[in-house]
């Protein structure tokens, strides 16, 4: 479990300290460029842990001790008083498309960052599950859509889904569309391809937090293969209750069981628990007891007894794909999942904002760390993909029009275009406390269901 934690925490502490440097580092680069004088570039808030003097400008450059955030501290007559001499390198006194680069920049950073990343990962393939289909749950949109096991989406609403997150991205987006139905392309699992309506409740899927597969009722594909056994481990569970390669395991606790998929998720769910395992042998019933030993995987305990079907050997292959695209069509790909996923964040922070999806989608600190952990654990693919996703959360958060946040700049800079002259300070610090008490607010929402989750 704590080694579990620490890579969470690790991975978490690793991918938001490159995002907020890249963030700052935005608002950096922009302001040297047109002349302001930067004194202080921070990597976390609070003590620092390391700090050294630029060459240029003697601006201080910290590693401070919270990483949960940044800044960058520029010459300001409002913060300070400005030598004579200085005045014009001031935040406050550069011009309005000036300013207005400074605040953007630091967003648009993390927008190319996503894009970046993205071509990385098109270049380097990132292994997925294909959108096959389990058995639909009874009284599903999917059961009445006439879906079956084994079917593969090969495309939805016209949009090509290699793989399912490609498929919850196009269902979410339809959802968020307010469709009521969506045609997908299907190839079912005689190779025939045809085309199935699924009837959708868009405000189903947004309020279930997003999950249309979840939702909708799509099953968990899992090859139908019976479930005998293949190699015992030596010195397994299954060996010590006197499990033999060949055995073909008929009931658990005298629940029958015709699939492995079954047999699995039984011995998943007791570890430590004694099963009581009706055997077929040679054709001949044998009464066994099986204690599962209890694994760690991820925040939670499973059973395993330690062995292999090794007829369903390889069938598994089907259920995964690797993406990978050459150089031209990933950096093209790159920048349409850059937008797409920007407008697909942004649509959906606007659906919360109404009240037509629901609060559950927000996540804290502790979901984003065990994000971190989960992509990190399963390959370097997966984990720059999760950079890639919080950078495009971070760049459409800052941009919203709320005070302390980089769009709070932006809308009193817009106000202050129509005006023809800023508002008043009194006004501004108005204006931030509001800020405070409304991102306050948002960190307490995010906090509680991450410990929600938690103890859920």
């Amino acid at each position: 479990m704590f080694s579990n934690v620490a890579t969470s925490a690790l991975a978490f502490v690793v991918a938001l300290g490159l995002l907020v440097a890249i963030h700052e580092f935005g608002h950096f680069w922009v302001a040297r460029r047109v002349g302001i004088k930067v004194l202080r570039f921070s990597v976390g808030f609070g003590k620092a842990l390391v700090s050294r003097r630029g060459r240029i400008d003697n601006t201080e450059f910290v590693l401070a001790a919270i990483p949960l955030g940044g800044y960058v501290k520029m010459l300001d007559e409002r913060e300070a008083p400005v030598a004579p001499g200085e005045r014009d390198r001031a935040f406050n006194r550069q011009p309005l498309w000036a300013r207005s680069a400074v605040v953007i920049a630091g967003p648009l950073a993390n927008f190319i960052l996503a894009a970046l990343v993205w071509w990385i990962v098109n270049l380097i393939g990132i292994q997925g599950l294909a959108p096959l289909v389990g058995e639909p749950a009874p009284g599903t949109a999917a059961a009445a859509a006439g879906f079956e096991h084994e079917d593969r989406i090969l495309a939805v609403s016209g949009e090509t889904t290699e793989t399912w997150q490609e498929a919850r991205l196009a269902l979410l987006q339809a959802a968020l569309n307010g469709d009521s139905s969506v045609t997908l392309d299907i190839r079912t699992a005689t190779g025939e391809q045809i085309q199935r309506t699924l009837e959708m409740s868009s405000e189903a899927v947004l309020e279930s937090g997003g999950d249309a597969v979840e939702t909708l009722g799509f099953g968990t594909w899992w090859p139908r293969v019976e479930p005998r056994a293949g190699e015992v481990i030596s010195g397994s569970a299954a060996e010590r209750g006197g499990l033999r390669s060949g055995d073909l395991v008929v009931a658990v606790d005298g629940d029958p069981v015709s699939e492995w998929r079954e047999l699995v998720l039984m011995v998943q769910a007791s570890p430590n628990q004694a099963l009581s395992l009706e055997v077929l042998r040679n054709n001949e019933p044998v009464q066994l007891t099986v204690t599962p030993a209890a694994v760690e995987v991820g925040e939670t305990l499973i059973g395993r007894i330690g062995v292999r079907e090794t007829a369903a050997e390889g069938v598994f292959d089907k259920a995964r794909v690797t993406v990978k695209l050459p150089l031209g069509e990933a950096l093209v790909a790159a920048l349409v999942q850059t937008w797409d996923m920007s407008v697909l964040t942004l649509r959906m922070l606007g659906k919360l904002v109404v009240g037509q999806a629901s609060l559950d989608n927000i996540s804290g600190p502790i979901s984003i760390a065990q994000y971190a952990g989960q992509s990190a654990s399963v390959g370097p693919s997966h984990y720059l993909n999760f950079i890639a996703l919080i950078s495009i959360s971070l760049a459409v958060l800052n941009l919203l029009p709320i005070p302390m946040l980089d769009g709070g700049h932006l809308l009193y800079f817009l106000i202050e275009a129509v005006r023809g002259k800023p508002l008043s300070e009194r006004v501004q610090m108005m204006g931030q406390q509001v800020g405070i008490v409304m991102l306050g607010g948002l960190m307490l929402l995010a906090f509680y269901n991450d410990i929600w989750r938690l103890i859920g």
